[in-house]
């Protein structure tokens, strides 16, 4: 995933140039990654074993343990040291391997497999954003965590949703029957493309905008259902 965001700085005393409130942005991130990245690749797994493919069922990977699908690079290393830069948020779950042969459907069942991952979520999303209402009062520093959690489950569901390998998206292009020539080539460069979009242009920004939104309106749904009296998060 990759995004931007800022918040106040306290500096630490040794005069490093991190800020205290990096650090603890940064470590949040990790943490926050690590529990949605579960669920992401958790779906990918089922939905694959569900339509017939057994390949993530015999690599362990139909577990919401997180550590079945931690990418130490790009599920802690990486999303930390890019938070601290302050730039584009970077990182990503271990890839669910999936076998489009024993796929009911071929091509087409890869795109359902694909969207599973964006899809669970904006579950987690929603989830959250219940935690945060009836925490709002309760315990308010969890509704703050809880409302972060929102943003970023949102942002990795549009991430994902890029067209651009290794992303959830680029399978629909394999879903649209793309000459598979010019999908290796674009799978070539994907993680060097990933890097100028979320650095090098507002792709990043525009994203977190339209998470930011979406929590919004996910939260004002949710409230409008409560017989009244509850502040949204936020």
């Amino acid at each position: 995933m990759g995004g931007r965001d800022s918040a106040p700085v306290n500096r630490l005393g040794n005069g490093d140039g991190l800020h205290l409130a990096q650090i603890q942005y940064a470590l949040v991130n990790v943490l926050l990654l690590w529990m949605l990245t579960a669920p992401h690749e958790f779906a990918h797994a089922w939905v694959a074993t569900r339509l017939g493919d057994d390949t993530p069922r015999n690599d362990g990977r139909v577990t919401l343990n997180p550590l079945a699908h931690v990418d130490w690079i790009g599920t802690a290393l990486l999303p930390f040291v890019t938070s601290l830069m302050g730039g584009g948020f970077l990182g990503w779950g271990k890839p669910v391997s999936t076998n489009p042969a024993k796929l009911r459907g071929g091509l087409n069942g890869l795109a359902l497999v694909a969207l599973a991952g964006p899809a669970s979520n904006i579950v987690m999303a929603v989830l959250l954003a219940a935690v945060g209402i009836v925490c709002v009062y309760v315990a308010p520093g969890l509704a703050d965590f809880a409302q972060r959690g929102i943003q970023l489950s949102i942002y990795l569901a549009l991430f994902n949703l890029l067209p651009v390998p290794p992303l959830d998206g680029s399978k629909l292009l394999l879903a649209a029957r793309i000459p598979l020539t010019i999908y290796r080539e674009l799978a070539r460069a994907g993680f060097l493309v990933l890097v100028v979009l979320m650095v090098a242009t507002p792709m990043g920004s525009y994203l977190w905008l339209w998470s930011t939104n979406a929590e919004r309106a996910i939260v004002r749904v949710l409230v409008s259902m409560l017989p009244g009296g509850i502040s949204p998060i936020g």
